[in-house]
């Protein structure tokens, strides 16, 4: 059935409002890299994993388990220790400030807010220290280090005195579950 004038002339129209949007599509550009895919972000990947976690003497001090998330973008600390006390913290890599990031949070209500880089295979954040006219408090400093083995020993000191002497808060040897 030959078709009408009112329906070819349609049939046209529709046509030249498709073509450029079909047109677009074809050259659309190309889509942005994923964030999060330079190496400063993989940096602190020695510590994903399901661990034990044991101190000096080789006592059990609970499990920890460290996963990526958001697309690589930051790392999630699920810690359970023995006794019942367990926290999590988040970890990620500032592309601004070129530092890594950490907060932690526990189940006795506590909150620690970290920052630092990564050297020579050891990650070393810290708080901030006090300033003039702030609250006093001490520093904290935690060390995460890749061992040859492939374990992983954190190692947590404070300093009441601005970081010239240090106390040993904890001292814990990640090893990977089987």
């Amino acid at each position: 059935m030959p078709m009408k004038t009112s329906d070819a002339a349609a049939a046209a129209l529709a046509a030249l409002v498709v073509l450029p949007f079909g047109a677009a599509d074809a050259q659309a550009p190309a889509a942005a890299p994923p964030a999060c895919q330079s190496a400063e972000y993989r940096q602190f990947d020695f510590w994903i994993g399901e661990w034990e976690v044991f101190l000096p003497g080789g006592k059990k001090a609970g499990d920890s388990r460290i996963e990526s998330i958001s697309a690589g973008c930051a790392l999630l600390e699920n810690w359970s220790g023995n006794g019942g006390f367990s926290g999590k913290s988040l970890n990620s890599y500032d592309s601004d400030d070129k530092r890594w990031h950490q907060s932690w949070v526990d189940s006795s209500g506590s909150r620690l807010e970290l920052a630092g880089t990564f050297a020579d295979r050891r990650m070393v954040l810290s708080s901030a220290p006090a300033t003039a006219g702030s609250a006093p408090g001490a520093v904290q400093r935690i060390a995460w280090s890749l061992n040859d083995d492939g374990s992983v020993r954190q190692l947590w000191e404070s300093s009441a005195d601005g970081g010239k002497t240090w106390t040993v808060q904890f001292d814990g040897r990640y090893v990977r579950r089987k």
